[in-house]
């Protein structure tokens, strides 16, 4: 029966290839491009048929193979599945029927027609198996019987991992305060307690999840490959689990090589980043290079550690794990992106500290005048400059603000660790210009602070219309540094009281006439209340 099946099977493929194909080769073309049918039986995927064979569009060779498939499935009758050829394509056997034909056209190029063939054959033949133990009572109770024992397994598993997470969970406490004391150097704890606990607490609930997951999916895997019908849903779960763990594995396995360069090359820009450091110290010694200094040093020795390292993290870029990545790829266009639109102030910024400590145009400690704001400078920085005013205020100013601005140093020009305290009074022409010369000399000499070596001096800076003007410049104590605005606010008050005393007005900046009465305060208005006198201070009004 099978032999004249297949006679007249090649005898009707050729007569339709001979007589239909020169006519309708336009048809047949468009009917080769028909969309794919996949054939599935039984929730199992079969073959897919790519082109037509005998006018038949695949999806309607997968129907009528599955009709033909199924209708043998349900007969009384063991089907047996057979392979047969049929010129360059080969005919699929259910019993004596034919279930389906694999033709060149429905092959991946680098697979051949026998394989693919063979492949949907054992595939069919698992259908056909799957259906006689589908119809097996005695298959189904024990496929029952295994999947509940399997649950009851899951449970006293799946309870055993939420006791040994709750025991751990009573014992972390008790165990982090026993070795506590073995985590300090010294007597300084390197990890604070009441972080840890939540910290691992966290873990361990992580753990614990991670756990439950595995054991319902490896649950869920078992129970479905027990029956036929959702069997082909268990193994893709076992092959997706399978898949993964060896696609993790391979990514592991292929960044080692990259890894191990990385770190050769990071170790190697710490070898010399160490190397470089100690050769700057070296060279800043006194009489070596004049522009590297205690000073520069610093700055110096870090812009140097930046250039190694940015050096070894381009160099190791490329054998980092996922470098050539479309994502890694992605992140580092962002990465540049932000960069280059917000670099341009922060460079400016950089640059500017840069020139600032190269020129040593500003040092800690000393009291300088920037723009409209004066003080002592407590931290010069990359980006800004900090300074501390007398008046208890502390200024964060640009380093691109100072160098675009005229700074007054009062500290670099002083002996020792003092500044330079200047102020300027301006008295009409009537008074003699030695005598006022000689009053802010004597308000300079009683104000607790200036140094009177070198001794103070008073310039005459200007002849203007109304009066000359005078310029007290004095150092202040270097052993005794005080806020420069308390030192100008005593000698201020300094030079009122001698001015005061040898009767002497002030009537700067300007006047429009001699007042009828002059414009002082005599000596015994010095402490009209509420003002009280030295020896007075603490005392009740």
């Amino acid at each position: 029966m099978g032999k004249w099946v297949k006679r007249y099977l090649c005898v009707l493929f050729l007569l339709w290839t001979v007589v239909h194909y020169p006519v309708n080769a336009a048809q047949d073309t468009a009917e080769n491009l028909a969309p794919p049918a996949e054939l599935k039986v039984a929730n199992r995927s079969i073959i897919t048929f790519h082109a037509s064979l005998l006018g038949e569009a695949p999806a309607a060779r997968a129907q009528r193979a599955q009709a033909v498939i199924n209708e043998m499935l349900n007969g009384t009758e063991d089907p047996v599945v057979r392979l047969d050829t049929i010129q360059d394509s080969y005919l699929v056997l259910l019993g004596e029927r034919r279930a389906f034909i694999v033709t060149p056209k429905d092959t991946d190029p680098e697979t051949s027609v026998a394989d693919a063939a063979a492949q949907a054959a054992q595939r069919l033949k698992k259908v056909v198996e799957e259906s006689q133990q589908a119809r097996s009572v005695r298959f189904l109770l024990t496929a029952g019987g295994m999947s509940a024992v399997a649950t009851l397994l899951f449970i006293g598993l799946s309870r055993l991992a939420g006791f040994v997470h709750r025991k751990l969970l009573s014992q972390l406490p008790k165990r982090i305060r026993r070795h506590h004391d073995v985590l300090k150097v010294g007597e300084t704890p390197l990890l604070d307690t009441s972080n840890l606990f939540p910290l691992i607490r966290r873990l361990l609930a992580l753990v614990y999840w991670t756990v439950v997951l595995l054991l319902t999916y490896e649950w869920l895997t078992f129970v479905l490959q027990r029956f036929p019908y959702t069997r082909p849903w268990g193994e893709s779960l076992d092959h997706y689990l399978l898949n993964l763990l060896r696609y993790v594995l391979d990514a592991i396995v292929s960044a080692i090589p990259g890894l191990v360069i990385a770190l050769m090359i990071f170790f190697i820009a710490r070898g010399i980043s160490a190397f470089s450091k100690r050769v700057l110290e070296r060279l800043s010694r006194p009489g070596t290079i004049t522009w590297l200094n205690h000073e520069t040093l610093q700055p110096t020795t870090r812009l140097t550690s930046l250039a190694i390292w940015l050096f070894a993290l381009a160099m190791a870029y490329p054998y980092l794990p996922g470098a050539g990545t479309d994502a890694f790829k992605g992140l580092s266009v962002l990465v540049g992106l932000m960069i280059s639109l917000g670099a341009s102030s922060v460079v400016g910024q950089a640059a500017a500290g840069l020139i600032l400590t190269y020129t040593r145009t500003l040092r800690p400690g000393e009291f300088v005048r920037i723009g409209e704001h004066e003080g002592t400078v407590t931290e010069l920085g990359m980006f800004t400059t900090s300074i501390r005013t007398g008046l208890g205020e502390v200024l964060t100013i640009p380093n691109s603000m100072i160098t675009g601005a005229v700074t007054k140093n009062y500290s670099r020009v002083v002996q020792g660790a003092g500044y330079v305290v200047d102020t300027v009074v301006t008295i009409g022409y009537d008074t003699p210009w030695r005598q006022v010369e000689a009053m802010l000399l004597e308000a300079a000499q009683r104000t607790s602070g200036i140094l009177q070596t070198p001794s103070p001096q008073v310039f005459q800076t200007a002849l203007s219309d109304f009066y000359p003007e005078y310029r007290l410049v004095a150092q202040a104590v270097p052993s005794e540094p005080r806020p420069r605005a308390e030192l100008l606010s005593m000698l201020h008050a300094n030079i009122q009281d001698v001015f005061n005393e040898y009767g002497v007005q002030i009537m700067s900046p300007h006047y429009l006439g001699d007042p009828q009465d002059e414009k002082r305060v005599p000596r015994e208005r010095w402490f009209t209340a509420p003002a009280q006198q030295p020896g007075e201070k603490g005392e009740g009004r």
